[in-house]
């Protein structure tokens, strides 16, 4: 029996492990013990921090699996390729990883690479100080500019704020440190326009485009995400610019392995890209959404790929839309329980649902429940 190693083991991970259980793999899974399902559905799980992955890679040399991945998490992504790479298993390389999970670093690579870029500083908490100057002398100069904070190195819309004033900066920068691990953030010129995710899938450097999800958030100035939607309700002349400039920003990011979830803005008819993750995307993206939508199995792809074979691309029946939808408050769970009663046929899962109000939601962690719809 062919043998996978899986890091994480949360809700989205267990798609996978499910996945990787029903092609006739034996499943060893590594994470922190914290009952997550996957601890339980697993076929072998080992109780170790994804991030440990020196510990993770000499339980490997003994296990010798056939392939390591894992889906939605850019935390796991590190230690999958440093496993991956010194157990000559396929994946992308350290320095492809350490750039797509770093957003000032992944900044820089897409510039070089031609891409486009807003103006962006680093801004590290040892230095912020003294960054104060520059940063208003880069980004406000007239009295209609915004900037986007964020960790340069977290994900799930942790520690992001949108400022439209230079006197607010301090305290967005300060937040984005309490949630970066490096204590670092990145400040760029805000991009207007809707906000959309490409999903694809790559083998050998060449990349499929799979679909394109609108993203659906809070707004200013935390854009936590409220929900999904595909396909995007764009043009076919609209598609062809969005492949165009994902597959140049992915081959640019030395991506080519595996599954990638970019996130862009379409401003005046020109695709800006925020950041990309060489993942899935998480909030059921990649391992529910893009299966219903387009018939597209992504987690066997990521599965195929991570094996070393070029990802299978037969399209499965499937429904005409597909969308999450997330609780956040009383309102959004009159919601859900008005579809109940009146379109009981489009609702295709409903998540555990935790109690409205225990605590403030601050980022996509913190949300209290979902709901997946079919159309």
């Amino acid at each position: 029996m062919k043998k996978i190693v899986i890091i994480g083991a949360n809700s989205f991970q267990n798609k996978l492990i499910l996945k990787a259980k029903q092609l006739g793999f034996q499943t060893h899974v590594f994470a922190w013990k914290c009952g997550d399902v996957g601890e339980k559905t697993a076929d072998f799980f080992y109780p170790v921090s994804i991030t440990d992955k020196e510990e993770i890679l000499a339980i490997c040399k003994k296990i010798k699996p056939d392939a390591i991945t894992s889906v939605a998490s850019d935390l796991a992504m590190i230690t999958v390729s440093y496993v991956a790479s010194n157990l000559g298993l396929t994946c992308n390389d350290f320095d492809c990883v350490n750039v797509t999970t770093n957003k000032y670093a992944m900044r820089k690579k897409l510039k070089s690479g031609g891409l486009f870029t807003p103006k962006f500083l680093k801004v590290s908490q040892d230095n912020c100080k003294d960054m104060l100057s520059q940063i208003k002398n880069t980004f406000f100069q007239n009295e209609n500019c915004s900037v986007i904070i964020k960790p340069t190195d977290r994900s799930g819309s942790r520690g992001i704020t949108k400022v439209d004033k230079f006197e607010d900066v301090p305290d967005a920068l300060q937040r984005s440190f309490e949630n970066s691990f490096e204590k670092s953030a990145i400040i760029e010129e805000f991009i207007n326009g809707d906000e959309y995710s490409c999903e694809c899938i790559s083998f050998d450097g060449k990349h499929k485009f799979l679909t394109v999800t609108k993203k659906l958030t809070t707004g200013a100035p935390h854009f936590i995400e409220t929900g999904h939607i595909q396909p995007a309700d764009l043009s076919q002349d609209q598609i062809s610019l969005v492949k165009d400039a994902i597959f140049k920003a992915l081959s640019a990011l030395d991506i080519k392995y595996g599954a990638s979830h970019s996130e862009f803005r379409i401003d005046n008819g020109q695709i800006k890209i925020i950041e990309i993750g060489a993942r899935m995307g998480g909030d059921c993206i990649g391992s529910d959404l893009v299966f219903l939508s387009t018939g597209f199995d992504f987690l066997k792809m990521v599965i195929d790929v991570s094996c070393g074979k070029e990802p299978d691309m037969t399209i499965y029946p499937h429904k005409n839309k597909a969308q999450i939808h997330f609780i956040f408050n009383n309102d959004d769970l009159e919601k859900l329980n008005l579809l109940k009663t009146q379109y009981p046929d489009s609702i295709y899962f409903i998540s555990d649902i935790e109690k409205i109000g225990s605590r403030n939601v601050v980022d996509s962690s913190t949300r209290f429940g979902y709901y997946i719809l079919t159309d």
